[in-house]
């Protein structure tokens, strides 16, 4: 692509045009001398100076100046003529080596100090490979310095070789005349003269100080401006302005510990600081108003008074870098004051306007520190030992000497001499426990189940009392929470389980029937139902006596074939289910009559078609003497 000159076509997308204002078309130069030699110079540019996109030389060509030796040509070069021969005092004339050292002298007769560091500077001479040790001169030291070894070749051994500068590096111990000195440093001209031989240096040390030199050292002199705060002013100004701030001291952690409230008071006239004590009645301490007296409070100290006592320490304005002020004292935050550490939770309304005013705070609300009382702990049980009532057992976990288990007095009073007793037959696979029977009784008043076995004669078995007065635990539940069967377990085809031995309840007697009547809601319908079928049935006459007084009795075979008309004229009456037990409710004598007047009301709320010629018919034969309704007969024309 050709670029485009000012004077020529523009570039269009896609396109481009050659440059016919073009006039120059020669070709490049590709031949010329050096050193009076013709050479061949690879063209850079085609003809008319376009750029060349490729190489234009030819494989021959290209072959030709990979295998030109410019030797086979012009033969071998002429080598260079040798340096000027320099000796070595001049070639390394005032060039020296510097290492920084130090040597450790005892001193056997001072009580201040055991050891002296002194300090040395190391010059090797490359000129003639002499050394010379030289200490730095301190004024007023006292001890003879300045130029220890004069300048000369020094004997590294007993052989008599001389030290080398190739011997000396940092990190190293070298032995001049007795005397051992360490090598840490050295110039930066010494660094780059032993690298530049190939030697390599070890790291630098940190200089050795001589202790007794440091602990001569006075101090640096401060120089304190004087303040231009205005104290009178300041007094003037605050003066009977007290800010109060009401904190807590917890002291939980520690043994004996305990979390005490103070007031902390802050004079705004002269920044001191006063903490009260707040006392209670009755708090067992002794009534000392103040826990700290009215002065300033140092926040930060010098570092050299940390590890001075604080008891006869006076302090003062050289030995603390910064005093307490008022922003230091916000509600919310600790403070530790005399190693105390002081929580702020509220403030009075004065203080609560000074900080608005001065700090621009104005969120500070009180905060409750009234500790929570943790939630009881829930006393765990040890295990069941499977001695006792699991009540009894418990009473030992309660008390040294244990006591008898509360009873529920009014319970034991209402349900005095009430006792439930029920027939029930051993489930056993042997054959001769088949025919046992045994009397369960149920006392109300303790919930306890005592079993009796009736002696049967010739039967083998001796019988008697099978099981005293106790509590029985229904199985499945847990030792920690037994649960035991009460009077709604009891039913006709109940399995009771006691201590590993079934039995089937078969039969009740008619106190049971009527204790579950008045107590409907501790049963279920099904309990209940089986006691009352099992009852009737027992009441009810045998059907060979009934057809044989049908038969006799012409009112009695009226009275079924009315009975037998109501069925099936009534047969999906909604109140076939419950008319019985609705009955039975109102009847707790069991005598299968009630009341003429509580005989319409049960047909009312039933919804029974009293109305109906053939019910008024029923209502008639089923009338008694005394205004009273046998409800046996009605209730079988409305049940299949």
């Amino acid at each position: 692509m050709v670029s485009n000159p000012v004077h020529g076509l523009p570039f269009l997308p896609g396109t481009s045009f050659k440059d016919y204002t073009k006039t120059a078309f020669h070709r490049s130069q590709t031949l010329g001398y050096r050193n009076g030699y013709a050479i061949v110079r690879r063209p850079t540019v085609g003809i008319g100076g376009e750029r060349l996109q490729v190489n234009q030389l030819s494989q021959a060509e290209l072959n030709e100046l990979a295998n030109k030796a410019p030797v086979l040509t012009y033969g071998q070069p002429k080598q260079a003529p040798p340096a000027d021969f320099i000796p070595a005092h001049v070639a390394f004339d005032k060039k020296v080596l510097k290492f920084d050292a130090y040597f450790q002298e005892d001193v056997p007769v001072s009580t201040e100090e055991h050891y002296r560091i002194r300090q040395v500077n190391i010059y090797y001479y490359l000129e003639d490979d002499s050394m010379s040790v030289i200490e730095p001169v301190v004024e007023n030291s006292g001890i003879p310095q300045g130029k220890l070894i004069k300048r000369q070749r020094l004997a590294k051994n007993d052989r008599g070789d001389h030290y080398h500068w190739k011997d000396l590096n940092r990190g190293i111990n070298i032995t001049i005349y007795g005397k051992t000195f360490r090598i840490v440093d050295c110039d930066k001209f010494t660094q780059a003269f032993l690298e530049s031989q190939g030697i390599e240096l070890n790291p630098p040390e940190k200089m050795a100080l001589d202790p007794y030199t440091e602990l001569r050292k006075e101090p640096l002199r401060k120089y304190i401006t004087p303040s231009d705060f205005d104290q009178l002013k300041q007094f003037l100004t605050f003066d009977k302005q007290v800010l109060r701030f009401y904190a807590i001291w917890d002291d939980t952690n520690s043994m004996f510990g305990e979390c005490r409230t103070y007031i902390i008071h802050y004079y705004l006239m002269d920044d001191t600081v006063e903490i009260r004590e707040v006392h209670e009645r009755n708090d067992g301490r002794d009534p000392f108003p103040l826990l700290m007296n009215r002065q300033r409070m140092p926040k930060v100290l010098v570092a050299n008074t940390k590890n001075f006592p604080q008891c006869v320490l006076e302090i003062s304005d050289q030995e603390v870098l910064e005093w307490y002020t008022a922003k230091d004292f916000i509600v919310g935050k600790p403070l530790t004051i005399l190693g105390r550490t002081f929580f702020i939770y509220d403030c009075d309304p004065f203080t609560r306007q000074y900080f608005k005013e001065k700090f621009g705070i104005s969120d500070l609300q009180r905060i409750d520190v009234s500790k929570q009382e943790p939630p009881p702990i829930k006393q765990e049980l040890p295990p069941y030992n499977g001695f006792g009532l699991v009540e009894d057992s418990v009473q030992n976990c309660f008390a040294l000497i244990p006591k008898a288990p509360k009873k529920d007095v009014i319970k034991m009073l209402l349900n005095d001499n009430k006792v439930l007793r029920y027939l029930a037959a051993l489930e056993s696979p042997i054959r001769e426990d088949k025919d046992r029977r045994f009397i369960f009784s149920y006392f109300l008043a303790t919930d306890m189940i005592s079993i009796f076995e009736p002696p049967v004669r010739n039967s083998g078995i001796i019988g008697g009392k099978y099981l005293g007065r106790t509590k029985v635990v229904k199985p499945g539940s847990t030792a920690d929470d037994p649960i035991y069967y009460g009077p709604g377990d009891f039913f006709i085809g109940a399995v009771i389980e006691v201590f590993g031995h079934r039995f089937i309840i078969l039969d009740a007697d008619e106190y049971v029937l009527k204790y579950m009547e008045s107590n409907a809601a501790q049963y279920s319908p099904e309990g209940l139902s089986s006691i009352q079928k099992h009852i009737r049935k027992q009441e009810a006459p045998a059907p060979e006596a009934e057809t044989k007084r049908a038969e006799e009795d012409p009112g009695v075979q009226e009275l079924e074939a009315l009975i037998d008309m109501i069925q099936k004229q009534l047969n999906n009456h909604p109140c076939k289910d419950n008319i019985r037990e609705a009955f039975q409710v109102y009847d707790k004598e069991a005598s299968g009559y009630v009341d003429r007047e509580m005989f319409f009301k049960i047909c009312e709320s039933l919804n029974v078609p009293i109305d109906d010629s053939l019910v008024k018919e029923l209502i008639r034969m089923c009338s008694h003497g005394e205004g009273k309704i046998n409800y046996y007969n009605f209730v079988r024309a409305f049940s299949n």
